[in-house]
């Protein structure tokens, strides 16, 4: 988030679908998809609503999948299916219709899809991807888009090795050993016992699906504070769905307003504590904010040890004593990894438990919970999401904010290092905190540049009910967070004090739960135009972006 041209994505977005097991290369003919052809209706998969089986059209059998977007469901259809580890895979599929998505994902590779739009005859789809070498299950997914109208899909094939259980031809048992492992005012931790044949679970909370995962953890978020809830689990492979678990109940802690091992402060700008200035007791004294973003930490020169701007000790005196004193007075911080430069410790570290390590060093050695991921360059997401899940297991009360890049206005987040981030996270059990899009640099569909950020959030907002499907509209709003780059931004457009206001008056209104800009050393009118991280490039007071978005009352 520094200043830099950024790169725009393109893609499609997907959901998550997992593959597991080894065959060979002579049964790669055989289709590994249960009900292929909806002839079964919705049978062997998981449907959201806008979705049933109609007998017609059809490509060829008895009946055919119609789904009709709606607001922000996708009309979306998922399936898990055994696979082969380190194997070639082709999935094809049959559409008509509206603006139809077919694609897979979890694939421990490179995730694909591929789609069609607005046909009035049947189209043939096809892409064509590869597992990694511990992959055993994957994801097969078909949806419409946002607005479009009614799409249908035929006799979809996966061909490829099977996994060693065939694809999976019998139902799992319930899992076992159903436990919470934490609580936050806004969430519940659970984990269980793996159940023998599962290719993934699903999450029910007070009877109603609220997340679906490979592992045998989850974080539920979203939550009331000061509340019980019930909760159980199901396993789940390519022929059907368990009966449930024995249920659990676990009640929410009460709502803070602090740092601490609470939830985030609703305003955290960022400060780039490489530059030395300013200070942050000296912004605290001058402005009265007193919680920052430090930006950012990554790999020193030896590769997984983190380090300031890979360069500073983590420990170094006068970075340690701006903490201290803020700290003092009565603040606190949360601390960025990534950005715009690299070494990315989720590069340099080979390993999750080393990722887990560098990572949990940093907020010992700081003393932080408050954890912001900022991604923008390719990272191995898997590994990095199971370590930051383990690391809140291992730091209960930890916050995670997850910083993405904007592909355009009416878009939202880039699929690739955005919404592929935030699926992978869900399956992973990472307990999401703030999903914080960065409203700087991206394509616009033509709106005053102002306008084009509100346009950027709300698009994201959308990515997010489909990622988040049993959230409210109030409950995804306050998982929801907002960067923008303040004055001149890299690729021209400029976000003005009058943007700014505006900003803050559509983020009060919805009730969102944080916001922040680029960068506080930038929050002044030392220049005249260009771009600068000594400066915002516009005519104004010291620190008065700082002023308007201390007016966010979340």
């Amino acid at each position: 988030m520094t200043v830099r041209a950024r790169r725009l994505a393109a893609g499609a977005i997907a959901i998550a679908l997992t593959c597991a097991g080894a065959a060979t290369a002579a049964a790669a003919t055989t289709n590994l998809l249960a009900n292929p052809g909806f002839d079964a209706g919705l049978a062997g998969w998981t449907c959201t609503s806008g979705t049933t089986a109609v007998t017609t059209p059809v490509h060829a059998g008895a009946d055919s999948l119609s789904g009709t977007p709606a607001g922000q469901d996708f009309a979306q259809c998922s399936q898990v299916v055994s696979v082969a580890p380190s194997s070639s895979y082709t999935l094809t599929g049959f559409t008509q219709g509206g603006f139809v998505f077919l694609g897979d994902t979890g694939t421990g590779t490179s995730d694909t899809s591929t789609s069609s739009q607005g046909t009035s005859t049947w189209q043939q789809l096809s892409t064509s991807f590869t597992t990694g070498a511990s992959t055993k299950t994957v994801t097969i997914f078909v949806h419409g888009w946002y607005g479009q109208p009614t799409y249908f899909a035929d006799d979809l094939s996966l061909a490829g090795p099977p996994g060693s259980g065939g694809g999976g031809t019998t139902v799992p048992a319930a899992p076992a050993g159903l436990r919470v492992t934490g609580t936050t005012s806004s969430s519940a931790s659970l984990s269980w016992s793996a159940a023998t044949g599962a290719t993934g679970y699903n999450v029910y909370q007070n009877g109603t699906k609220v997340s679906s995962v490979t592992g045998t953890s989850a974080t539920v978020a979203g939550l009331a504070a000061s509340t019980s809830f019930t909760f159980a689990v199901t396993a789940t492979d390519s022929a059907g769905e368990s009966a449930k678990s024995s249920s659990v109940t676990a009640t929410t802690t009460a709502a803070s307003g602090g740092g601490g091992t609470g939830p985030e402060p609703g305003f955290g700008p960022y400060i780039d504590i490489t530059r030395g200035t300013p200070l942050l007791q000296d912004v605290a004294r001058t402005t009265g904010q007193k919680y920052f973003t430090l930006a950012f930490v990554l790999g020193d020169s030896t590769g997984c040890d983190p380090s300031w701007g890979g360069t500073i000790a983590l420990t170094d005196p006068g970075i340690m004593n701006q903490i201290n004193a803020l700290r003092a007075m009565g603040g606190d911080i949360a601390v960025s990894f990534g950005g715009a430069q690299g070494p990315y410790l989720n590069q340099t570290c080979g390993s999750q438990a080393a990722l887990t390590s560098a990572i949990e060093k940093v907020m010992d050695t700081l003393s932080v919970h408050h954890l912001d991921f900022d991604i923008e360059a390719s990272v191995p997401i898997d590994t990095m999401n199971k370590a930051i899940a383990q690391v809140q297991r291992d730091r209960p009360g930890t916050t995670v904010r997850y910083t993405l890049e904007i592909q355009a206005d009416s878009f939202g987040l880039t699929p690739a290092l955005g919404t592929d981030v935030l699926n992978n996270a869900v399956a992973d059990g990472v307990q999401v905190g703030i999903v914080n899009p960065m409203l700087m640099d991206f394509g616009t569909s033509g709106e005053e540049f102002g306008q084009a950020v509100i346009l950027a959030a709300q698009s994201t907002l959308k990515q997010m009910a489909v990622i988040w499907p049993n959230l409210s509209t109030a409950q995804l709003n306050k998982m929801f967070g907002g960067t923008v780059m303040i004055g001149d931004n890299d690729t021209g457009p400029v976000f003005s004090l009058a943007d700014a206001s505006t900003f803050i008056s559509w983020a009060n209104s919805n009730h969102i739960a944080f916001v922040s800009f680029w960068s506080v050393g930038r929050d002044n009118g030392g220049c005249s135009g260009g771009v600068s991280p000594a400066c915002s490039g516009l005519s104004q007071s010291q620190y008065q972006f700082t002023s308007i978005f201390r007016g966010f009352t979340g």
